[in-house]
């Protein structure tokens, strides 16, 4: 028989509490950071850990500190600013999302949940995050490690579904506090319970204030019993080759022939040979497609946005 459920109450005391005591001091949580600050910093988190955000915030947030400033940026600029953060493209969605707030709202970041997913690059969760970190509104927020938290605490599984499912969605809604402050607070608080303390591996249930009421302690932390969980590639694979390319541009200021790319690339990835040589070709189209690399006239050379 499942071990019963803790109860709401139980749950928002216990976790709120902890967070009070234990959340990171983060620049984006200053409540002096404008709501696009928080914008910012929600798209550069991404698949990316919190660590290696916190530099590339500051540095972007001192460069580009509104809409009106990015959306002034060149592609190209705002490309080499991203650094080694991983997946370009959002560099170039949060910049057409700066353009989109200044010609379509005046160039403040719109409060409305509906209204920022209008936005380029924005999603579900993002709008949703951006609605309770920025404007402190009443939202649902459900990333990685809310739902690994709810399916341990709440319903006594290891890990939560390989993709978020309705059910899940319908679980993380029904435990938002309903008043807007602690519900905003709730949801960054589930966050980094999951971040710090009951992570995917190793959790530690000894500092969890949820320890004695958690129903996956309870069932005595049975193991997961879903499909094999691959980690995810990155050797050899075309995001590899692909910022490979990006970096070799991001660092000149003056394009790079063709050949000469390829060549450096190849050599960076210790890779030689006509299907490592049509990867980079591959990738190399698939950048300029995205818009993160571009030609020059006679495409003889290729250089990040203008």
């Amino acid at each position: 028989m499942p071990a019963a459920a803790p109860d709401r109450t139980v749950l928002h005391r216990r976790v709120l509490d902890w967070y009070a005591r234990h959340a990171r001091p983060l620049p984006w949580r200053d409540p002096a950071t404008t709501p696009w600050g928080v914008h910012v910093s929600e798209v550069m988190a991404q698949q990316t850990p919190v660590a290696r955000v916190e530099p590339v915030w500051r540095e972007w947030m001192e460069r580009w500190p509104t809409p009106a400033a990015l959306a002034a940026a060149s592609p190209g600029d705002v490309v080499r600013a991203w650094g080694r953060l991983g997946y370009p493209r959002r560099a170039l969605r949060l910049r057409e999302a700066a353009v989109a707030v200044v010609e379509r709202f005046g160039g403040e970041l719109p409060a409305d949940e509906e209204q920022l997913r209008t936005l380029p690059g924005v999603g579900a969760y993002t709008a949703a995050a951006v609605t309770a970190f920025a404007f402190g509104r009443r939202s649902v927020v459900v990333d990685t490690n809310v739902r690994r938290v709810l399916a341990r605490a709440v319903e006594g599984r290891a890990l939560a579904s390989p993709s978020l499912t309705a059910a899940e969605q319908r679980l993380a809604a029904s435990l938002v506090p309903d008043d807007a402050p602690t519900a905003a607070v709730w949801n960054v608080a589930v966050m980094e319970l999951g971040a710090l303390v009951c992570r995917a591996r190793g959790p530690e249930c000894g500092r969890c204030p949820l320890e004695d009421v958690c129903a996956w302690v309870a069932a005595g932390s049975p193991p997961d019993d879903g499909p094999p969980r691959r980690g995810q590639a990155w050797d050899g694979t075309d995001r590899q080759v692909r910022g490979a390319l990006v970096q070799v541009l991001r660092e000149v200021s003056h394009p790079v022939p063709r050949a000469e790319l390829e060549d450096v690339v190849l050599h960076r990835l210790g890779r030689d040979g006509a299907a490592a040589l049509a990867q980079v070709d591959r990738c190399l189209a698939s950048l300029v497609e995205d818009g993160l690399v571009e030609p020059t006239a006679g495409g003889e050379a290729l250089r990040l946005p203008a």
